[in-house]
């Protein structure tokens, strides 16, 4: 089993979009109107609309409703991306900060809401622990 993606629903995909391309640097494939999607080297971001998730009632997902998931990013300088955004105007949460578990991290939300983390290993444990987890899963993959 391999991990594939994240999926936001929104109600505006080109907005969501948009803030994602800013604040990342990558560009996202634009499938249609209602779907869309950043791919990277250890999984992928999907935005999608609510139309796309319809046909689940009252199961659905409800926009703009997260309460307990953070879409996190591995970043090379979270200093310097906290410079970058700040120029964006993103609306930041927590600016950078060393955790206890040896990772820096900055803190802000996407249109919806949704939290977005940019961490960077800065502790020879939170490096080595990046660096084990990032030699793990390339030898999963090789035998997949």
């Amino acid at each position: 089993m391999h991990f594939a993606s994240i999926r936001i629903i929104t109600e505006d995909v080109a907005r969501i979009t948009d803030f994602y391309e800013r604040a990342t640097g990558l560009t996202a494939k634009r499938y249609t109107d209602d779907f869309a999607e950043f791919m990277t080297s250890r999984g992928t971001l999907a935005l999608a609309s609510t139309r796309t998730v319809r046909g689940l009632g009252e199961q659905a997902p409800r926009p703009a409703a997260n309460q307990s998931v953070i879409v996190e990013f591995h970043v090379a300088d979270v200093d310097g991306e906290y410079e970058r955004l700040k120029e964006l105007d993103m609306e930041i949460v927590n600016e950078p900060t060393t955790h206890p578990w040896g990772n820096r991290s900055l803190l802000f939300k996407d249109p919806d809401g949704n939290l977005v983390n940019f961490f960077t290993p800065v502790t020879p444990d939170a490096l080595k622990r990046f660096e084990q987890q990032t030699a793990e899963a390339e030898t999963a993959e090789a035998k997949a």
